[in-house]
């Protein structure tokens, strides 16, 4: 299939990678030549616009972009794509933003006859490497059908949510919840071992009582409780705290658009935008547990 991607980042970029070794053909952009190279390498078509994208006449165009702004702009703009796409082009954003951003462009292009469907994503960049993301998809029935096969050349699992910019509810919800966790984990985990317990022994625990979750049995905050995580590597790698600090945002300001208490995820948001601060932007989320262990890093 001819398919157009837009935004090479680091999860787009091993996205498009992986549509290439799954046979479709590949029409891109970016803005950084850095990040277009390695997908041009593998085959792929680069172009100097988003209208070239367009212009190529791609069957599906995806993009994967930072923010609401950025995604505004490539299909919104005087030469964006909904200004040079033909008509019944497939389209759809894997970029994490607001559900109202979301729905207004969707209606943008369902009213010139281009369905779109908003679909993020869950998994990081290792996921998006590994080909393993899950994709949480907003949009018609008929049209999540359509991308399916594209969608799961890149990932485990393909989600359909409901309607229009119920992929963005379910994104904000999941990483609302994911940071509460996390700060919940790194406050047990820092608790138990201040009062002298083993932190191995005490992550065995948590992982075969109550409290067990994603944030302690898979991707623990407490160094050398695991390996392969980014507490065991000095939190680097994994899922940033600016990226969280973004997606916390996007939750709080979805819950006061219908006047929905989200109270712990907001005192998540403070946290974590306190934390970035402080200096620690580029660390993974995880990190978070230095706020409670400063006297014994």
């Amino acid at each position: 299939m001819d398919i157009g991607f837009i935004g090479l980042g680091n999860m787009g970029g091993p996205m498009a990678l992986n549509l290439l070794k799954a046979g479709h053909n590949l029409t891109v952009y970016d803005l950084s030549a850095n990040a277009v190279a390695p997908v041009t390498d593998a085959g792929a078509t680069a172009v100097n616009s988003v209208a070239e994208v367009a212009a190529a006449d791609p069957a599906i165009i995806i993009t994967m972009l930072p923010a609401s702004s950025h995604v505004k702009a490539v299909y919104l703009d005087r030469d964006g794509l909904l200004a040079r796409v033909r008509p019944r082009v497939l389209l759809i954003d894997a970029s994490t933003i607001d559900p109202i951003t979301a729905r207004e462009v969707a209606g943008a292009a369902g009213a010139q006859g281009n369905a779109m469907l908003d679909a993020p994503v869950s998994g990081g960049t290792g996921g998006a490497v590994a080909g393993t993301l899950t994709f949480m998809v907003g949009g018609e029935g008929e049209d999540f059908e359509r991308a399916r096969p594209v969608l799961e050349a890149m990932g485990k699992k393909a989600i359909h949510c409901g309607p229009s910019g119920n992929g963005q509810v379910a994104k904000v919800s999941n990483n609302m919840l994911l940071a509460i966790s996390m700060i919940g984990v790194a406050e047990a985990m820092s608790l138990g071992v201040g009062l002298g317990m083993d932190p191995k022994v005490l992550a065995e625990v948590l992982n075969t009582s109550t409290g067990r979750c994603w944030s302690s049995d898979t991707y623990n905050p407490f160094p050398g409780v695991q390996e392969n995580v980014p507490a065991s590597r000095g939190y680097t790698g994994g899922f940033g705290t600016d990226l969280m600090v973004k997606d916390l945002g996007l939750a709080t300001e979805a819950a006061r658009h219908i006047r929905q208490p989200v109270v712990l995820g907001a005192l998540a948001q403070q946290l974590y935008q306190g934390f970035s601060a402080q200096g620690n932007g580029a660390l993974d989320f995880s990190a978070i547990i230095r706020n409670y262990r400063k006297e014994q890093e």
